[in-house]
């Protein structure tokens, strides 16, 4: 069925799949499956090079196990938060972990960023990441270090004394300024080399469109983050009729 677990079967055709270079759409067509569990299953279990459907049976076994262990059905297990579906949350926090992952993001440190952005709070300390993500400190340790580097994520210190990692409003934009201050080191980076190869070679030639487009690039997300900062500090808004419309709000 479309909307069940992949059988083990499926698993070997997107391994075959993969095998035979088709894209995640392809498979997604031939399993009659959504694209977006393709490309989640595989990011999940090493990715399109690494990817084992013997291994990544295995280990979404063990997943539906812990699972289970860790969340049992019954009256005594409390609820979720505004009556959630704990097992719709966790697909949602793998499916957003696996976009991130698909940015770039090693995946644990994309696994932490999804759990932070799906926490009312919007911050978790590092032990409670270590109890939610079931993973070692030191996993969350680098994690953390990677994102706080990227400008993606705050530390801050609460009433215990403890610290917290922060995904607040400004913290997207702080991370696009970050990206744009990226792209700007390697412009700057290129053009060093276009005088290292010689202004009339092919190589700097190269390196010098390069610089041109990357500075393009990076000054215009710097130019759209600084217009589109207050979309960030947003509420929706319900008018009589139904409509959700937005006012800002940076208080």
């Amino acid at each position: 069925m479309p909307g069940g677990r992949l059988t083990q079967q499926e698993r070997q055709q997107i391994a075959l799949g993969l095998a035979d270079g088709l894209a995640y759409a392809e498979i997604a067509r031939r399993l009659d499956r959504p694209t977006s569990t393709i490309t989640r299953e595989v990011m999940r279990n090493g990715g399109p090079t690494a990817y084992r459907a013997d291994v990544a049976h295995r280990a979404t076994e063990r997943r539906t196990h812990r699972r289970r262990q860790a969340a049992p059905r019954g009256p005594g297990v409390p609820e979720q938060a505004h009556g959630r579906d704990a097992e719709a949350v966790r697909e949602y926090e793998e499916t957003f972990a696996t976009v991130f992952m698909q940015q770039g993001l090693p995946k644990m440190t994309s696994r932490v960023l999804a759990s932070l952005y799906t926490t009312d709070e919007g911050s978790l300390t590092a032990s409670e990441l270590v109890q939610r993500l079931q993973v070692s400190p030191a996993s969350i340790s680098k994690a953390v270090t990677l994102l706080d580097s990227q400008g993606l994520i705050r530390r801050e210190r609460d009433e215990r004394r403890r610290e917290r990692y922060v995904v607040d409003n400004d913290v997207w934009y702080q991370g696009m300024i970050a990206a744009a201050r990226g792209h700007a080191q390697l412009v700057e980076t290129a053009r060093k080399g276009v005088n290292v190869l010689g202004p009339d070679t092919p190589a700097a030639a190269r390196l010098e469109n390069i610089a041109r487009f990357v500075d393009f690039v990076g000054e215009g997300i710097a130019r759209a983050a600084e217009q589109a900062r207050e979309v960030l500090f947003t509420k929706p808004e319900t008018t009589s009729g139904g409509a959700a419309t937005s006012s800002p709000d940076r208080g």
